[in-house]
């Protein structure tokens, strides 16, 4: 498609302005086109931009603006599909700033029913315009008319076999789901699929430290908050979508509260670190489930978070500041070389390993498009790495908890088989946990599906006297 361009020069320079159709874009939706283009350029996350990005927009263009991000991101590759579609030419042809404007366009067009069509396509060729795109603005123009002519096309209808129409319909990587087919079979794939492009529910705890529970409480309900009990972790909440974000968010700030999904909170209920006792967090930032050891643990106890990196290091300490905890202590190590502490030196060991991320899809869905196969692979070699150094600091008669983000087998049940025939001394015990949530082995499994949380797997075991 050939679009021809107006120019005019004012001074040798072209205007930005004097390009046909130029005008404003709402902040909303410059930050989103700002923030997709450093996730998919630069790696970044969206939800750690989003936080810092939106800041200081009103509430409403806020909303937006997470709406925008998270869902193109969940939608990208059936997005594209329709991409090709109405530009008649494959994805990867279209340059990438007019990609992630039309990505923008066509999610507000097909899922946003309260924008405005022309809002959509106006705006969307407007970032063409504060991109300095030359020709894109009008090839934008031209693809996003064509969706309000034919706003009825489903380019998973128009797919191959059965696992490509499932990958556009539910917008994964094929390779994920075939994946997914042969451990979990064809119902539970496709419901954790299309889970996962489902905007989760925000969880929080109280955080005692700062205030008791029902003050907490107290507060939220008279900022209009809804919330009701987890059913998956004592002390976690759920809120009740669309109710009180700006209040939760303040008490946040001020540390009376600490969002944070229902299944991570349980790790830290397995771990049932008591008062007194010497508690290692191995890969610890950025420090949510070690607050909450800590503040379950009491003063008396004594944290140690280690992780990789001094910056990451530097947000577990800023994170217990915040919730005014005194008994957590950060460091910088390499869990996959030997632990700086001396064998049989701690009660309660946590190893919440680096992993795919798979459960978190919801909350992180450009993670699908960056993971590959061998990814898996790697991951888990690490993670049997970090748990055999970490099993060396925990004393005789003491707890070893190993978690995952993640719903992948081999970083899970294939580490916890691996570690029990290479670790004699330790047995699996059963995790204290809902027992719907109960594997055969007696770990611990949340699904976004089921349970509406993050897909976690908690195993733990014991070194006994």
């Amino acid at each position: 498609m050939t679009t021809r361009v107006h120019k005019k020069r004012r001074g040798g320079r072209e205007s930005r302005n004097s390009l046909p159709g130029a005008g404003a874009v709402t902040p909303a939706r410059r930050v989103a086109f700002s923030v997709l283009s450093r996730v998919e350029e630069g790696g970044a996350f969206a939800s750690v931009l989003l936080a810092h990005a939106t800041a200081e927009l009103r509430a409403d263009d806020r909303a937006l603006c997470y709406e925008l991000v998270l869902g193109t991101l969940r939608w990208q590759l059936w997005l594209d599909k329709l991409i090709e579609h109405y530009a008649g030419r494959a994805v990867a042809e279209v340059e990438a700033a007019a990609r992630r404007a039309l990505r923008l366009g066509l999610y507000q067009l097909r899922f946003l029913s309260r924008v405005p069509q022309s809002a959509a396509v106006n705006e969307s060729v407007n970032l063409m315009h504060e991109a300095r795109t030359r020709g894109a603005a009008g090839f934008v123009n031209a693809v996003l008319r064509r969706a309000t002519r034919e706003p009825d096309y489903d380019p998973a209808n128009a797919g191959g076999d059965e696992l490509e129409r499932l990958a556009i319909a539910t917008s994964h990587p094929a390779w994920l789901l075939a994946r997914w087919l042969q451990a979990f079979g064809a119902a539970e794939t496709e419901a954790l699929a299309r889970a996962n492009n489902q905007t989760p529910p925000v969880a929080f705890r109280a955080n005692e430290w700062r205030a008791n529970n029902e003050e907490a409480l107290t507060r939220l309900r008279a900022a209009g908050v809804e919330m009701q009990p987890s059913e998956i972790a004592p002390g976690a909440w759920r809120v009740i979508a669309g109710t009180g974000g700006a209040a939760l968010r303040a008490l946040a700030a001020e540390g009376i509260v600490y969002t944070q999904d229902e299944a991570s909170q349980l790790v830290a209920h397995v771990l049932d670190a008591q008062a007194g006792e010497r508690v290692l967090d191995v890969c610890a930032a950025p420090g949510s489930k070690t607050t909450h050891i800590a503040g379950l643990a009491g003063e008396r106890a004594l944290v140690v978070a280690g992780d990789l990196y001094e910056h990451r290091v530097r947000v577990v300490n800023e994170s217990a500041a915040r919730q005014r905890l005194t008994n957590v202590c950060a460091v910088v190590f390499d869990a996959e070389q030997p632990l700086p502490f001396a064998d049989a030196s701690f009660d309660r060991v946590l190893v919440d390993a680096p992993c795919t991320g798979t459960g978190t899809l919801r909350h992180n869905p450009e993670i699908r498009w960056r993971l590959t196969p061998a990814d898996i692979a790697q991951l888990a070699a690490r993670q049997q790495c970090i748990l055999a150094h970490a099993a060396r600091t925990l004393r005789t008669g003491g707890r070893l908890v190993y978690s995952t983000c993640s719903v992948e087998l081999e970083e899970n049940e294939a580490i916890v088989a691996a570690f029990l025939r290479e670790q004699p001394d330790f047995t699996a015990i059963q995790v204290n946990a809902p027992a719907r949530l109960l594997t055969a082995t007696g770990a611990a499994r949340t699904w976004p599906h089921r349970d509406g949380a993050d897909g976690f797997f908690i195993a733990s075991f014991a070194r006994p006297h």
